[in-house]
């Protein structure tokens, strides 16, 4: 063998193993300090707006012990209640597979971004006089909610703010978009209610939990997302 093709092949092994190493680095960040994310859509407006780059906090994050405000990552299948997303095709799943190892790009996980607000065990509904959501019958404020829906009142008018009283199940999270207007969240099938169980009601388990929301680093300049 001759000492150039040796060279090249001690190179090559060089390389792989520094790109190994990388990958290695960015698995043990995503799945324990911080992970990326793009919000991909304008449920959460204006306090994060389609397209942010934000980095959501791992890292002492318990998806037992959240608090009203916080801006939760959760991860889930094609629907809330489903575990994982299903690929057919073998190229894309080995490539989502690749994704759940990174915690980066594609993967058999969705995410989305939604504001905790009903805890485990209290009563959510909307509204009292003003239109505000009341937790345990106590109204709440949302400085964050800059666009929400029309409000009539709840009684011979209702509108589709409102929704009939919710209890949060245990060891789970009632959350909504601070763009109610426009957001797929736990009450959005239980809009212009006002009676009865709302059994179209769906919630965040804890083990969903992939971290709090607290730094947007792209557009900028970078900002965190408000709590409350």
């Amino acid at each position: 063998m001759s000492e150039g093709t040796e060279g090249e092949r001690h190179w090559l092994w060089g390389v792989l193993l520094r790109i190994t190493i990388a990958f290695a680095v960015l698995a043990l960040v995503t799945h324990t300090l911080v992970r990326p994310f793009v919000i991909p859509s304008g449920s959460m407006e204006p306090t994060l707006m389609t397209g942010d780059r934000v980095f959501a906090q791992v890292v002492g994050v318990d998806g037992d012990d959240l608090e009203r405000g916080d801006v939760v990552v959760f991860g889930h299948g094609e629907t809330w209640d489903a575990a994982r997303i299903d690929e057919t095709h073998p190229v894309k799943d080995v490539l989502r597979y690749a994704g759940d190892l990174l915690g980066a790009g594609p993967s058999h996980t969705a995410h989305t971004v939604k504001r905790v607000i009903g805890l485990p065990g209290e009563t959510v509904t909307c509204c009292d006089d003003e239109g505000r959501v009341l937790v345990d019958g106590k109204p709440i404020a949302e400085p964050y909610v800059k666009n929400d829906l029309a409000f009539g009142g709840c009684d011979e008018r209702v509108s589709q703010r409102c929704f009939p009283e919710i209890t949060v199940p245990d060891g789970s999270y009632l959350v909504l978009g601070d763009n109610r207007a426009n957001s797929s969240d736990s009450v959005a099938g239980c809009r212009g209610q006002v009676e009865g169980d709302c059994a179209t009601a769906r919630f965040v388990r804890a083990d969903q939990v992939v971290g709090t929301l607290g730094w947007r680093w792209w557009p900028l300049p970078p900002g965190g997302a408000e709590r409350s």
